[in-house]
C-alpha cells in the first residue's frame, strides 16, 4: 500500500528518569499493549494520540514519504490517527444526545454545506457503520443512553472509523462488553488490519492480546519490559515480564 501510514516513536520518555522508547508500529499489525494498571502501557497510548506530551522524544508519523510530528490531539486527528478512549461514560459518549448525534459529532465538517448540516448525509454514514458494526439501535435519535453497553461502544467506535484513519488506538476497547459484541469487536479489528490500517490495543485482558495481536509489548515502571511475538507470546511469559524489570 503505497499511502499507508507508520507510526513512529522516536526515543519517548513517559516518566521522569524512564528508559526511552523507540517503536515502529507498520501498517497491518495489531499490537498489544500489557502490563499492571499504572506503569505507562496507558500513558504511552495517550502521547500516541497526541493526548499527553512525552517528557522527552517525538512521535512521527509516515505517509508516502512525508513525515509529520504529532503534538496535540487535534494534529493527530488530521494527520489520520483515530483514538478509542477506555472510560465509554466518562469520555466516550455524550449522555443527553442520540445515538446519531453520539456518532456524527467526529464528521461535522463532513457533513455541513455553506455552514447547514445535511441530514441525509450523516444518516447515510451512519448506516454504512450501523451495518458493518451490527449496532443494534431502535433508531437512530434514540438517546445514547438507551442502548447497551456494547452497542454504545460500537457507536463510539463507529465515530473513530467515521475518520477514515490510518492508524487505531484502542484503549481496552472491549472493557466491560459481553462476549458476542467482544466477538463483533475481534472481527472487526482484524479486518481493519486486513485492509491495511495499524492498530494498537491496550487491554488488560492478557489473553485478549494474545488471541488478536501479533507482537506485544509489556511496560513496567513507564518502560517496555519485554516485546514478544510469535512463540514467545504466552500468557506466562507476559506475566514474567509485567512483574520484573527488563535486564
Amino acid at each position: 500500500m503505497p499511502d499507508a501510514m507508520t507510526l513512529e516513536t522516536r526515543g519517548i520518555v513517559i516518566g521522569q528518569g524512564a528508559a526511552p522508547i523507540s517503536q515502529m508500529i507498520r501498517p497491518g499489525e495489531i499490537v498489544g499493549l500489557a502490563g499492571l494498571d499504572g506503569h505507562g502501557q496507558e500513558r504511552f497510548l495517550e502521547v500516541l494520540a497526541g493526548l499527553r506530551a512525552p517528557v522527552s522524544g517525538e512521535v512521527m508519523l509516515d505517509k508516502a514519504g512525508r513525515q509529520t510530528k504529532i503534538n496535540g490531539f487535534r494534529k493527530a486527528v488530521a494527520n489520520g490517527v483515530a483514538y478509542l478512549p477506555r472510560d465509554r461514560r466518562a469520555t466516550g459518549i455524550f449522555p443527553t444526545q442520540s445515538v446519531l448525534d453520539n456518532f456524527a459529532i467526529s464528521t461535522v465538517g463532513r457533513d455541513s454545506v455553506l455552514g447547514l448540516i445535511s441530514m441525509k448525509s450523516r444518516r447515510r454514514r451512519y448506516d454504512v457503520y450501523r451495518e458493518k458494526l451490527s449496532i443494534s439501535a431502535p433508531r437512530p435519535d434514540a438517546a445514547i443512553t438507551t442502548l447497551s453497553g456494547g452497542n454504545q461502544q460500537k457507536v463510539l467506535l463507529a465515530r473513530a472509523l467515521a475518520l477514515e484513519p490510518d492508524v487505531l488506538l484502542l484503549n481496552d476497547p472491549t472493557r466491560g462488553v459481553d462476549v458476542a459484541t467482544r466477538h463483533v469487536l475481534y472481527d472487526v479489528f482484524r479486518e481493519l488490519a486486513r485492509e491495511g490500517m495499524a492498530l494498537v490495543i491496550l487491554s488488560s485482558e492478557i489473553e485478549e492480546i494474545l488471541v488478536l495481536c501479533g507482537r506485544v509489548l509489556v511496560f513496567r515502571e513507564n518502560e517496555v519490559t519485554a516485546e514478544m511475538t510469535g512463540e514467545a507470546m504466552t500468557t506466562d511469559n507476559v506475566i514474567s515480564a509485567m512483574f520484573r524489570r527488563a535486564a
